[in-house]
């Protein structure tokens, strides 16, 4: 079965599911809000960079979650979601969702954001799985820590490699869509490489490679 991956934020959604959660922490007031509205904003700019310390923003975008019961995380999420990454789905990104899976493709979702606030999203927009970078959990609390391997730049290419082994599917025919110079590891890895509204620095690595240059956006 031929794989269609998708990267989320800035590709299948008009946003940064991470950035905007750290958005909404920050209307809510559960966190300091100017402090940790200069530091997310920072993250992001350097992740747009290419220059994003993985384990630093880990770091400081898990740490939130450990503050929390289970109980208030999950009305967060729910909340977030309908208030703040409903308004972001994209009409064409569902319509590319559809046509890989008339073709019966397997659709894959692959995220550097941890799997609390994608796997809801995932969800929603029906794909039959998500590699995201996973939040460790002890006796139902989070840690703050990462389990496993984050799932960022070459460690989306570790991971698919790890999802890969056991299961009935290969890179040979398959599809990866992305907005960011971020996914160029995996990008490279896979037959039908797609960039989607990308960034100035993947836009251009297009271009030369003669990749496809597509627009989700409405």
């Amino acid at each position: 079965m031929t794989l269609a991956i998708f990267d989320l934020d800035n590709t299948l959604i008009a946003g940064d599911s991470d950035h905007s959660w750290g958005e909404f922490l920050v209307h809510k007031q559960l966190v300091d809000a100017e402090a940790y509205r200069l530091e997310n904003d920072r993250f992001y700019h350097a992740y747009q960079a290419g220059k994003l310390d993985i384990e630093a923003y880990l770091s400081f975008a898990l740490r939130p979650l450990t503050e929390h019961s289970p109980e208030r995380l999950a009305e967060l999420q729910q909340e977030f979601m309908q208030d703040w990454i409903e308004p972001l789905r994209l009409a064409r990104a569902h319509a590319l969702l559809d046509e890989h899976r008339e073709k019966g493709h397997f659709l894959l979702i692959i995220t550097a954001t941890n799997r609390f606030i994608t796997e809801p999203i995932a969800e929603l927009l029906g794909v039959d799985d998500l590699l995201a970078t996973d939040a460790e959990l002890l006796d139902g609390r989070y840690t703050g820590r990462v389990a496993g391997t984050p799932c960022f730049r070459e460690g989306k290419v570790t991971r698919l490699e790890q999802w890969l082994t056991g299961r009935p599917y290969s890179l040979e025919r398959s599809y990866f869509y992305s907005d960011s110079n971020n996914d160029l590891p995996l990008l490279e890895q896979v037959s039908h490489p797609v960039a989607v509204d990308p960034d100035p620095l993947l836009h251009s690595i297009a271009k030369e490679r003669n990749w496809p240059v597509i627009s989700l956006r409405d």
